[in-house]
């Protein structure tokens, strides 16, 4: 498993939270470490999922999201 950080922008509320962590739990091969207001923290199976995928899950929900390995 690796570790990345995701800089999340467009959240501010719990709502934005829980839409973030339901996005990213529905992703094979991730598991959810943290999510706050502006950024998550995921741990991921590189053989199942990349790091750019896990940040294009989050934009598909509406947040512009950065990858920070």
């Amino acid at each position: 498993m690796e570790t990345i950080r995701l800089e999340i922008e467009g959240m501010h509320c719990g709502a934005c939270v829980r839409r973030v962590t339901q996005a990213l739990e529905g992703i094979d091969g991730v598991r959810v470490d943290l999510v706050e207001v502006g950024l998550a923290s995921v741990q991921f199976d590189p053989r199942v999922v990349g790091a750019e995928q896990i940040a294009k899950a989050v934009e598909r929900i509406g947040f512009p999201a950065r990858v920070k390995i």
